[in-house]
């Protein structure tokens, strides 16, 4: 096997020479491969996965516990925000890992959203081959680099936030009110894709949001009551893709009280 492209990588990419270019190798090894190359394969990247993870971590809470003096409940959520699978799936597709995945003939037909899953966890696999070989403070520096760096613009797009936060602090600040959750309905089956209802107003947002029980965590629907006399038409709801949930309802709203989306745009409230 050729591994001048992985010594190319270490070397542009990560700023060091590997020792062990084995590491670095099996890093970007999928299981599926390893699956279709037993007699030449003999590990794949799981376990380097499981190592970086808690690295990454780590260094994302050193960094955050040392800069800012926000309470743990702020920290947690910025923390998740840096080290969720979009976050370092996207560093990973920054920093050319794709091209460097050993993936089955299968595997590389998958999704978007599979190959997503894959680039982050080669991703945390690449830093603990990074800890193994190098040390925790290379790790450090490479975290940094292409994780941290990208926080400042985490802040201001406010995209830390879930989004339920963002919507009872948006509701707070401009309407002067605090969504309530509640139970409307205990018989939805888990294939329940709208919940039925006629009103128009804000409230109805969630009423015929694509609801799915898995996302739940149960079988009750839930539906946001605040008071508003803002107007929201269910023509937009009609159009959602049945495989979102209630966040992408709740994302909408958001964007309506931001002005950044106007309620005209939506349809005419009746």
């Amino acid at each position: 096997m050729d591994t001048s492209v992985y010594q190319s990588f270490a070397q542009e990419k990560l700023h060091v020479n590997f020792t062990n270019l084995d590491l670095l190798v099996t890093a970007f090894t999928h299981r599926s491969y390893l699956n279709e190359h037993k007699k030449t394969v003999s590990e794949h990247n799981e376990r380097l996965e499981f190592l970086g993870d808690a690295v990454l971590e780590l260094v994302v809470t050193e960094y955050l516990y040392s800069t800012y003096s926000e309470p743990e409940g702020i920290l947690t959520n910025w923390r998740s925000s840096l080290v969720r699978t979009e976050s370092i799936g996207a560093a990973a597709a920054k920093f050319g890992f794709e091209p460097l995945l050993r993936l089955s003939r299968g595997e590389k037909r998958g999704t978007d959203r599979a190959r997503a899953q894959i680039l982050a966890n080669s991703f945390e696999a690449v830093v603990g081959a990074l800890y193994l070989d190098k040390g925790y403070d290379t790790a450090k520096d490479f975290i940094h680099e292409a994780i941290i760096s990208t926080f400042e613009d985490i802040l201001k797009t406010g995209s830390w936030m879930d989004p339920k936060s963002h919507l009872q602090e948006l509701a707070q600040s401009q309407e002067a009110a605090t969504p309530v959750y509640k139970v409307i309905s205990k018989k939805a089956p888990t294939t329940t894709k709208f919940l039925p209802s006629a009103s128009t107003s804000m409230t109805s947002c969630a009423d015929r949001a694509p609801v799915r029980a898995s996302r739940l965590g149960s079988k009750r629907p839930l539906k946001p009551h605040w008071p508003t006399t803002k107007k929201l038409s269910l023509l937009w709801l009609c159009r959602v893709q049945p495989h979102q949930c209630r966040h992408t309802i709740v994302r909408v709203v958001c964007q309506v009280l931001e002005q950044k989306i106007p309620v005209n745009c939506l349809g005419s409230a009746s």
